[in-house]
Order: C-alpha cells, then structure tokens, then sequence
C-alpha cells in the first residue's frame, strides 16, 4: 500500500501499527531460539532482550519437563509399562483361574507355559519389526517360564523333575537365540538368569546334582556367547558364583555324610561328583581360552583373566575335601593335579608363541598352574616342605622364559611363586614342634634358598622388558626383584635354625632353650655384618638397605625378646652380636658416607671446569 496522498498522522499510525507488528514477530522469534543468539538479534533490532530468570524464574521448570517427556518419548517408557502391565494382568487371570479349580493345575501350567512362550515368540516378531515393545514381550516370556516351572514342580507337583529342566534349558536357549539374531542384550540376561536362579531354587537343598549339572553347563556356555554383548559381561560373574555355590555345596554334604561314616543318600550321586566336577574345569579352561583368543591384541575382560585360576582353585580343592572325606587317598588326586597344572603351562607356551603382542593371557595361565602346583604338589609327595622346591624351580624356569617371549606378565607371576614358597616355609617351621625342627628340612630350605638367590641375581643381570604393561607402569627399575633376596634370607634362616636346633640337643637340658633362641639372634647379627660389608665392597646401595633392615631384626629380636626371656652366656653372646653388628655396620656407612662426599666433590669441581674451560 502506497504512502503517498495520505495526511501525516495517517502515515504516524500506519508505521506505528508496522512497528509494534514487527516486535511482535521479533519476540515470537525470541522464545523459539532463546540463548545469547536471541538476546544478539533484539540488540540489533533495538529491542531490550527478554531475560530467562524473567521467563522461568524457579530454576527453568520447562526445560526439565521437556527433558524427561523427550527421555520418555525416545524410550517409550509409557507404552512399555502399559504393555507390561496389560501383560501382568492375562497372567494373573491364568493363575486366578487355575487357583480356583476351575481348570486342572496340569492344564492350567500348561497354558501359562504356552502363554510364556507366545509372549517369547511374539518378541522375536516385534524384534524383527523394529519395535519398542519387542523387549516387554521377550523379558515377561523369559521371566514368566522358569517361574512357572518351579511352581508346577514344587507346589504342584505335576511337572517331572527332567522336563522342569530342559524346559528352562530350552527357554535359556531361545532367549539367547534372539538376543544373537537381534544383537540385544534384554532376552539373554533374563532367559540366562531366570533359567540358572530357577534350576537351582528346584528342590532345594536337596536338588538332584547330575540334573542340575546340565542346567548350569548349559549357562555358562549361553553366558559365553552373551559376552559379544558388551552388557552382558556381567551375567557370567552371576552364574560363575551360582555354579560354584551349588556345586560346593554338593561337594560338603558328600564330605560331611563321609566323614560320619554314612552312605551318601541317592539325591547327592556320589559316583557322579568327581566326573560332573571334572567336565566343569575342562569347560571352564576351553572358556577361558576361547575368551582370550576372542580378544586379540585388545584388553582381556577380568573375567576371562580371573577365570583360569578361579576355577583352578576351586575345582581341585572341592575335589580334594570329597576324596579325603572318602578316605581314598590323595596321592592319585595330586597326579592328576600336577598334570593338569602343566597343561596350564603348556598353555602359557602356546599363547607365547602366539603372533601377538605381549602374549595377552600368559600371566594368567602361569598363576593358574602355580596355584595348581601349589595345591597338587603336597599330597602327591607326602611332605609340604619337599613340594617347596619343585615350585621354586618352576618358577626360575619361567623367569628365563619369560625374558625369551619379553613377557613381564610372567615375569611378575615368577616372582609371586618364589614369595609364596618362602612365606610357607617360614610358616611350616615356625615354633619348635617335631614337624618344624626336623632335620629333613634343611634339605628343601635349603634348596629353596639357593634357587631364589639364583633368581635374584638373575633379575639384576637381566632387567624387564621395556614393553611391559606393569613394569613400565609401576615399577621400571624392577625394585620388586628385592623381595626375592628377602624370600631367600628368611628361607636360608630357618634352614639354620632347623641346624641350629639339632646342635642344641648336645646341650644339657636346661641350658637348650637359651641356646636355641640367642643363637638365632647371633644369626641374624652376624648376617647383618656379613651383608653391610658385601655391601661396601660391591657398592651396592640395595644390599646395603637389606642389611640396615636385618640390622634392625636383630636389634627387635635382642632387646624385646632375648633380653625378657634368656639369661645366662646366651644372652651375652646374643647381644655382643648386635653390638658389634651395629660397630661395623657404623664404620662401614660412615666411609660409604665419605666416599660420596669425595665423588661428588669432584664431580662438581669437575662439572665447573668445563664451564670456566670449555
């Protein structure tokens, strides 16, 4: 419309009518993009910006409501807990229904069990429809089932105990077949858990073991295949624990009716223990294995870590408490124990040769199958001091292995052998019993003590390879190698103390226990001497720290113990010892100290000619 003939209030109006349009749109614009884009255009226009404190002045109640009804939206939260509500409902009915005595409770679980597998199938469709609802469906199916079949069982009573479980086997499986088909991790997780907690709620306490048996073989292998599922890692831990549970439980009141002299009832099948016992480890060794092939080059789940030693551990001592109660014998037992250790580390041999970087899993398997000698080695032999050694060895053996393959994983795992072999010993031959103070045992302490020292020298003639995760992480300079020569002096003292109490037999009776308890402070003093010295002429400042620390054994051993409880000459030579340990250590800090001083003098004397001389 032109301007143009018109009188000028007219126009006034007109532009005035255009203008308040204009802010009209402009706030209109304003609420739509909000923010500091918002407040720019009205500052450009010439308009004051509307202020959100103004606008939502109790903390911006909006923008949160918005929020949650978008999360709600985006995951249909409404529609699914209306579906499962609705779905609740018709299974209520069922049992109402069946509760009544309106229909048979045969027929009436028959048609629960039906209605949970619709609910399963129809999953399966709405998965392949791309729904939301298509999780409601699969979860209530897998969930109803397994309660199903534990109430027509137990209350019931009209469900044999072999259909209960392959129909919670056959619904564990079909939850995991969807959950591969669709890649989702809803069905597996409760077709998994409903089938493990309901096979072993069955009966309970007094399940049928060989049946329950394949319910939880069956689990853990769905679990396995769930694993691709980055959420579902946590369903192997769950029936990890269950399995072993009930298992162990198996395993103890078999050991229990044995041990009371009792014939074991048919419900606890104790023909059947040992090879149920056995197709578990081997399952969980293949899975083990399997997981950690799966891997790769990129990090190994914890499970998969842990799993090789847990289920060392575990069946071996379930396996050892069962044939002990029987009375048996071990011997056998630890044979096979000490082979499948060795097929551990036959495993360690095959993932080290492995075309991959660091030999991912190696450690794990050579933890494994140090437990497993560990806990094979004493019935085998006889004598838990004897089996020392021959882990000791095995230990050394791996550590020169370990620098072949530039595995530290192994490396570390070596070091843990030796620290175990030596804390046992300690633990063995403490007190002065027959067993502790036998003469026999100088020979493994003394061989133990050997073979560590040899370690440690090795360790410090061949340090750990750069690439590994935990030495270039923690520990660079190796200083852990230090806890092999402190394994190596406890082990060598009780090999002399063993020698020391059979000199004071020689002794008159009286004057035994003195002797025996001030000559091991003599000991420990002289020792403390001889190291400070070896120390001083090798120039090493780690021997030199070990002697401080076995300085102040001796000092702790002398004026709390010897001083309170012996008397006499013993007592005298014991603290003579510790003096004249504390001389020489003294003389031999203080030159150390002086040649120090000297080398670092001349060093800087050393460093400042250059820069006045360059």
């Amino acid at each position: 419309m032109s301007l143009a003939g018109q009188a000028l209030e007219d126009r006034v109006e007109l532009l005035s009518a255009r203008v308040q349009a204009l802010e009209l749109q402009l706030e209109e614009l304003t609420k739509r993009i909000g923010g500091e884009t918002a407040a720019a255009i009205s500052l450009l226009a010439g308009s004051p910006p509307i202020a959100r404190s103004e606008e939502y002045p109790l903390g911006e109640p909006s923008d949160v409501s918005e929020e949650v009804l978008t999360w709600a939206g985006r995951t249909a939260l409404l529609p699914r807990l209306s579906a499962l509500c609705f779905l609740l409902v018709v299974a209520l009915i069922l049992r109402t229904i069946t509760d009544s005595g309106l229909v048979d409770k045969l027929v009436g679980s028959g048609l629960g069990m039906f209605y949970a597998a619709g609910l399963m199938a129809f999953g399966w469709y709405k998965y392949g429809k791309g729904s939301p609802l298509a999780p409601v469906f699969t979860a209530c199916g897998a969930v109803l089932m397994p309660i199903i079949v534990v109430e027509t069982h137990a209350h019931f009573q009209s469900l044999p105990l072999v259909p209960a479980y392959l129909t919670l086997m056959g619904t564990g499986i079909a939850a995991a077949v969807i959950s591969r088909r669709f890649t989702a991790f809803v069905p597996v997780s409760f077709g998994i858990l409903g089938m493990c907690l309901a096979g072993a709620a069955i009966d309970y306490p007094h399940p049928f073991f060989p049946y329950l048996s394949m319910v939880l073989i069956t689990a853990n292998i769905l679990g396995y295949g769930a694993a691709q599922l980055k959420q579902c890692s946590w369903l192997r831990w769950v029936v990890l624990v269950v399995t072993m549970v009930m298992l162990q439980l198996w395993g103890l009141r078999l050991g229990l009716a044995l041990r009371r002299g009792e014939v074991p009832p048919p419900d606890l099948a104790l023909s059947w223990f040992l090879p149920v016992l056995s197709l578990f480890a081997l399952t969980y060794l293949v899975l083990a294995i399997l997981g950690i092939v799966r891997s790769g080059a990129a990090r190994i789940s914890r499970f998969d870590f842990a799993l090789p030693t847990l289920n060392a551990a575990w069946a071996f001592t379930a396996a050892l408490y069962v044939v002990d109660a029987a009375g048996r014998g071990t011997h056998l037992l630890g044979a096979v124990g000490i082979l499948a250790g060795m097929a551990h580390l036959a495993v360690v041999f095959w993932l080290a040769q492995r075309a991959v970087e660091g030999a991912p899993g190696s450690s794990s398997f050579t933890f494994a199958g140090g437990v497993l000698l560990a806990l094979a080695l004493p019935p085998t032999t006889g004598m838990f001091t004897l089996s020392l050694p021959i882990i000791s060895s095995v230990a050394i053996f791996l550590a020169v292995m370990s620098r072949v393959w530039e595995n530290g994983g192994v490396r570390w795992m070596t070091y843990l052998f030796q620290i175990y072999s030596c804390a046992a010993l300690a633990v063995t031959l403490h007190g002065e019993g027959a067993a502790a103070t036998d003469f026999i045992n100088i020979l493994p302490a003394g061989l133990l003590t050997v073979v560590v020292l040899y370690h440690y020298q090795w360790c410090r003639r061949w340090p750990p390879p750069t690439n590994s995760a935990f030495f270039s992480r923690f520990d660079k300079n190796d200083r852990c190698a230090v806890l092999l020569l402190l394994a190596a002096l406890v082990s060598g003292f009780y090999a002399m103390r063993v020698g020391i109490y059979q000199a004071a037999q020689m002794l008159p009776v009286d004057a035994r226990r003195d002797a025996f308890r001030c000559a091991q402070s003599v000991l420990i003093n002289v020792s403390a001497a001889g190291f400070v010295l070896f120390a001083y002429l090798r120039r090493n400042r780690e021997i030199r720290n070990v002697a401080v620390l076995v300085t102040l054994v001796g000092g702790v051993k002398v004026f709390l113990y010897d001083l309170l409880g012996a008397h006499g000459m013993p007592l005298v030579f014991s603290v003579f010892s510790f003096g004249l340990a504390a001389a020489i250590e003294s003389v031999v800090l203080g030159k150390w100290l002086k040649q120090v001083d000297v080398e670092g003098g001349e060093q800087n004397r050393g460093q400042i000619s250059d820069r006045v001389n360059p």
